[in-house]
């Protein structure tokens, strides 16, 4: 079944009307007693932290070649990819199985 569509504007004056009357009843000292209760409460700032800065790791790109269970089998050099791709059609034409050139990213030890 469908509900009806609640109005918040509607809500919202019901809820201040109900504030207005619940303000005149109460006497003015028990509304001063929350609000010193109010206040003695001390509001936490929380630290901020910083980020420790990723180490910068410096890599360099080779071109591998792998078999079908991408188990490398050969590393060249960047500038070296016709030598790599000579590899791999080489051991595609002379084994049974399927060879390729990948690029690899090894990191630099200083």
């Amino acid at each position: 079944m469908a509900r009806r569509v609640v109005s918040r504007r509607d809500l919202r004056r019901e809820a201040e009307a109900a504030e207005a009357l619940g303000k005149e009843e109460t006497s003015s000292s028990s509304t001063s007693t929350k609000t010193k209760a109010k206040s003695t409460k001390k509001t936490t700032t929380r630290k901020t932290r910083t980020k420790k800065a990723a180490k910068e790791v410096r890599k360099k790109m080779y071109w591998g070649v792998f078999d079908q269970t991408l188990k490398q089998i050969e590393l060249f050099e960047f500038n070296e990819k016709e030598n790599a791709q000579a590899k791999a059609e080489e051991l595609s034409a002379t084994k049974k199985s399927l060879y390729f050139v990948k690029p690899v990213k090894k990191e630099i030890e200083e």
